[in-house]
C-alpha cells in the first residue's frame, strides 16, 4: 500500500516524461565495477529545497522520512559529487539541458537529456558532471531519511 502511494506521486509529479537514459546492457557491471568513485566536492552547482513534506505527518505515516523537492543548476563543468542512494531512493526530471552520470553498475558514463526522468536506486553509486555548454537545471525528488544531515555528498 505504501509503496504503491509513493509510486503513485511520483508518477504524477513527472507527467508525459520520458524515461532517461539507462547504461546499455553491454555495459552493465556489478556495483562497484563501473564508473569510479571521484573525491571530488560539488562544483558550480546549486541545490536548493523548493518542498519538504514529513511523511511521519502524513496519512501515509512513514516515519522517518521527508518526501523532499530540490533544483539543481549544473553550470557548464559543474559537478555532482560521488554519492549513493542505498538509503535514499529519487527521481531525477532533467528540465533543461543535459548531463552525464558516472554511475558504479555502468563502464560508460550515460546521457540524460531535458524532459527524462532518471531512477536513482541502490544499489548505485554515482556522481554527475555537465560536459555541454548550457547549464542543466534538475528537479530531484527523494524520500529522504529525517535524521540524516545533509552534506556535500548527499546531493
Amino acid at each position: 500500500m505504501k509503496r504503491t502511494l509513493i509510486a503513485a506521486l511520483l508518477a504524477s509529479a513527472f507527467p508525459m516524461t520520458a524515461l532517461a537514459g539507462d547504461c546499455p546492457a553491454d555495459q552493465r557491471r556489478p556495483d562497484g565495477s563501473g564508473q569510479k568513485m571521484v573525491k571530488d566536492g560539488p562544483k558550480d552547482v546549486t541545490d536548493r529545497v523548493i518542498a519538504s513534506n514529513d511523511l511521519s505527518k502524513d496519512p501515509i505515516a512513514l516515519k522517518g522520512r521527508l518526501f523532499r523537492a530540490r533544483e539543481l543548476v549544473v553550470a557548464p563543468g559543474g559537478v555532482v559529487p560521488w554519492h549513493d542512494h542505498g538509503n535514499r531512493p529519487a527521481m531525477i526530471y532533467i528540465v533543461s539541458g543535459e548531463i552525464h552520470e558516472y554511475a558504479s553498475t555502468c563502464a560508460a558514463p550515460i546521457l540524460h537529456k531535458a524532459g527524462e526522468v532518471a531512477a536513482e536506486k541502490a544499489p548505485t553509486q554515482h556522481w554527475w558532471k555537465n560536459n555541454g555548454k548550457q547549464k542543466a537545471v534538475l528537479i530531484s525528488v527523494d524520500l529522504f531519511p529525517a535524521e540524516m544531515k545533509m552534506d556535500e555528498h548527499m546531493m
